[in-house]
């Protein structure tokens, strides 16, 4: 597996696109990078097609690089129908010149996972799940935000108990 994914990244590279594999996540998985994640983390769920998750996405980079010195860390997650992955999520995220980390939600059941990232959650995207464990805080957003918001949001985030 890890020659097959070192194949990958050197093909990649070649071909003038250095971007990483966009990794194919469960639930759980995501579940449990939300307990350990030592950072501030935010997690935006979207899709390629979603017109208003295309719209705020520049916030969200833009957010990611001012706070990198605060450790926040940015999860792009994408609900895309399973025929996207990983060719056209990739291309996107070629297009549109995403450097932060980027996985494919591999679920079907919204009934399961949906409740697990928020229990008011009802499947809209954008939405976005604020995180430091540090602190004890967590917000959920189930709709677009404005730049306005993700930021008064972040710093909210970021400031100590």
């Amino acid at each position: 597996m890890k020659l097959l994914l070192s194949i990958a990244i050197i093909f990649s590279c070649i071909a003038g696109k250095a971007q990483s594999p966009i990794a194919k996540i469960k639930i759980t998985d995501l579940e449990k990078t939300i307990a350990e994640t030592k950072t501030p983390l935010v997690i935006n769920f979207w899709a390629t097609f979603c017109i208003p998750c295309i719209e705020e996405l520049p916030y969200f980079l833009e957010a990611a690089n001012t706070y990198k010195k605060d450790s926040l860390t940015l999860l792009l997650v994408s609900l895309d129908l399973e025929d996207e992955y990983p060719a056209g999520i990739q291309k996107f995220i070629g297009k549109h010149k995403i450097q932060v980390p980027v996985a494919w939600l591999d679920e079907t059941n919204a009934d399961y996972f949906l409740p697990k990232i928020d229990k008011n959650w009802e499947g809209a995207i954008p939405a976005t799940l604020f995180i430091n464990n540090a602190t004890g805080y967590r917000s959920f957003h189930g709709d677009q935000l404005s730049r306005e918001k993700l930021i008064s949001t972040i710093q909210q985030m970021l400031q100590k108990k």
